[in-house]
């Protein structure tokens, strides 16, 4: 049986990453499709903060010296598909969930592919989105990481889907509800984010700190009710005027500053939950803790890494609603022989998000 194949070039672009701070943007070959792998035609990709870090600092799961092209949050067209593959066809609009697990471990059997051990993640392991034309591996097909895209979702709203999700993790967890005072800590693209899904839940506060006024003013057309700027009036203190000495509900760690999470437990009301969203860098992982106030203020402190299969699914549903202006956190747009420059603007702290689109 031959694939159900749609005519592409059989020369593409692609931004490949070699080293820390070495992007190229080269033409190269289109991988052939076998039998049980896609082609997808890449119409929207995001830069995340992970794209940053790699390019800055590298990933365990890309050994030196080796081309990989990055970009996890991705959305497309499905242009080849696989004699073997069913349930896809041609035309077909999906988006990417990144991480693929082994479908076999502890973790997989309960649902949580991100914490899979021997994971495989497209724009790490397994080249990624910042390319005309992807392969979409067997693997990533028969564990349900493709999915199609509503008819009421856009591909650059799709290719968000992923951050949302991460971000839906951490409220499954955290559980915030109506009344609730939620504190983020951080305004970037994650922190709007964690504005939206808040909102959503019926916060009844939600304040955002951080120590750019520039993006301060960005995350309050999420529906954040007040803005600290931390560089300029010291968090702790602004955090009590704004809830009369009782402390925030929710606290949400947006951001990668080891002593937020410590002053987290100040600034958590009695019976407070606390999320580290935010990674710490490899030199500064160890966090000192006064879990004398996690005892006495009965806290609950949580952290989620990634997001699963269901997550993605829930995020997908809950913009396909339009209850989420996921949209709006997309505030530059790039074509892909500009990917460098949507790299610098996402390293500048200007805007928000930064999507590089197809426009055909």
């Amino acid at each position: 049986m031959q694939s159900d194949t749609k005519e592409v070039s059989k020369i593409m672009k692609a931004i490949y990453y070699n080293n820390p701070l070495d992007l190229n943007l080269m033409d190269t070959d289109i991988h052939p499709v076998s039998r049980g792998e896609m082609l997808l035609k890449v119409k929207a990709a995001a830069v995340c903060g992970t794209d940053l870090r790699i390019l800055k600092s590298g990933h365990f799961k890309i050994p030196p010296g080796t081309k990989r092209v990055l970009g996890h949050e991705i959305a497309g067209e499905i242009v080849e598909v696989g004699s073997d593959v069913r349930g896809y066809k041609n035309g077909m609009r999906v988006s990417i969930i990144p991480n693929i697990g082994c479908g076999q471990c502890a973790m997989c059997v309960k649902g949580q592919n991100q914490l899979c051990p021997v994971y495989e993640a497209f724009g790490i392991s397994l080249d990624g989105g910042f390319q005309e034309y992807m392969l979409i591996t067997e693997n990533a097909i028969n564990r349900g990481n493709v999915v199609q895209i509503p008819d009421q979702v856009s591909y650059e709203e799709a290719a968000l889907i992923e951050p949302l999700s991460c971000v839906y993790s951490t409220y499954n967890v955290l559980r915030t509800k109506p009344g609730d005072t939620v504190l983020i800590v951080g305004a970037g693209p994650i922190g709007a984010c964690h504005v939206m899904m808040s909102k959503l839940a019926g916060a009844g506060k939600i304040i955002v700190a951080d120590i750019s006024d520039a993006r301060l003013k960005e995350v309050r057309e999420f529906g954040a009710d007040v803005l600290i700027d931390s560089s300029r009036e010291e968090l702790g203190a602004a955090l009590m005027k704004e809830t009369d000495g009782f402390g925030a509900d929710v606290i949400i760690t947006a951001n990668s500053a080891p002593e937020i999470q410590t002053q987290s437990l100040e600034l958590a009301a009695p019976l407070g939950r606390i999320s580290f969203f935010g990674g710490m860098s490899k030199n500064n992982e160890m966090v000192t803790l006064n879990t004398n106030l996690i005892h006495y203020k009965n806290l609950q402190v949580f952290a989620t890494t990634g997001s699963s299969i269901s997550d993605y699914h829930h995020a997908l549903q809950i913009v396909a609603s339009g209850r989420i202006p996921l949209i709006k956190t997309v505030t530059k747009r790039f074509d892909l022989i500009n990917a460098q420059k949507a790299f610098e603007y996402s390293s500048s702290g200007v805007g928000m998000k930064a999507l590089i689109i197809s426009e055909d």
